[in-house]
């Protein structure tokens, strides 16, 4: 049982030293490697890492095809600038892949996980000889899981998955305890800019979970344009968390005086403080306009625009 730590009773410098010196005491005279996808999660367990590995510690952003438009190159020049060299691997072709003809949310997260943790990273971990990940796993990563809300993709010892045995390295969690305001005091401390800390969160399977339906690279690329928009529109707005979601069903449309048999797109838009509830964010309905005219617009395809609220729970922050 891990026993959670809560913002308020976090004291963010004496965390660090605690586990900064368990990072140093588990890696020894070995390396460590982790993968940097550029959220708040990540983002911090790689500071973290490199304070107390320093260059024992390889960062790697793995371009699976399901991130936002240029977050690769961003994340890593970012990075950069901290002084973190950020190798970035091209595995496009086998997360498409694998995500081929599946349609079910489940197995969607089940296929992303494993091409990430056996193929993908597991050869990246077999070349590098590292025998340690550090992962950027959160206490609501682990609760979603065990309660059969989603499977989130980086659970694995809470539900009797050994990751030495599955994958052949073992994984280091040390943001397990806290939850997502927490994680940003401690990206906050550590000298992270806020543009990095305070982001609004990212699933794990990228944007595959904000496609409902078979996440293919045409569909991914619809998703992309529309989060470009949204993500631009809504970031005064200062919400938790506000992301575009791809429908499956095709909706009747006109567009030049014809019916057009196109896609709808589905703007979510959240307050929360730790992602446990959520309730819709009371957006101005010229917002909710703009948002819409951009979209329809920029992204092809598209010929319908929606808005959630529903709160969490029932609904979930991510669609799928």
């Amino acid at each position: 049982m891990v026993k959670e730590v809560t913002a308020k009773k976090l004291n963010s410098a004496c965390f660090i030293s605690q586990k900064v010196k368990e990072i140093r005491q588990a890696v020894g005279d070995g390396t460590a490697i982790n993968a940097l996808s550029g959220g708040v999660d990540s983002s911090v367990v790689t500071m973290l890492g490199h304070k107390a590995l320093g260059k024992k510690l390889k960062t790697v952003f793995i371009q699976n095809g399901l991130m936002r438009a240029g977050e690769p190159q961003r994340v890593a020049a970012l990075f950069k600038k901290l002084g973190v060299k950020v190798e970035i691997i091209d595995a496009r072709k086998e997360f498409f892949a694998a995500l081929k003809g599946i349609t079910d949310p489940e197995e969607k997260r089940e296929a992303i996980t494993q091409t990430f943790y056996k193929k993908v990273f597991g050869r990246i971990v077999k070349k590098s000889k590292a025998k340690f990940l550090l992962q950027g796993t959160i206490l609501t990563d682990v609760d979603e899981t065990k309660a059969g809300i989603k499977r989130q993709h980086n659970v694995f010892e809470q539900l009797g998955i050994d990751p030495q045995k599955t994958f052949g390295y073992r994984i280091l969690e040390p943001l397990i305890q806290l939850r997502k305001d927490g994680v940003r005091k401690v990206g906050k401390a550590l000298g992270l800019p806020a543009e990095l800390f305070e982001r609004i969160p990212f699933p794990g399977p990228a944007l595959s979970a904000r496609v409902i339906g078979e996440a293919t690279p045409q569909q991914i690329e619809t998703v992309r344009k529309a989060t470009v928009i949204v993500e631009k529109i809504l970031k005064r707005t200062k919400a938790f968390q506000y992301m575009a979601i791809l429908h499956e069903d095709r909706v009747t449309g006109m567009r030049n005086g014809k019916r057009d048999f196109g896609q709808q797109i589905e703007i979510r838009c959240w307050d929360s403080v730790d992602a446990r509830t959520a309730t819709p964010t009371n957006l101005p309905f010229k917002t909710l306009r703009k948002l819409s005219d951009e979209i329809l617009k920029n992204v092809p395809g598209v010929v319908s625009v929606t808005y959630n609220i529903a709160t969490k729970p029932p609904s979930t922050i991510e669609a799928v």
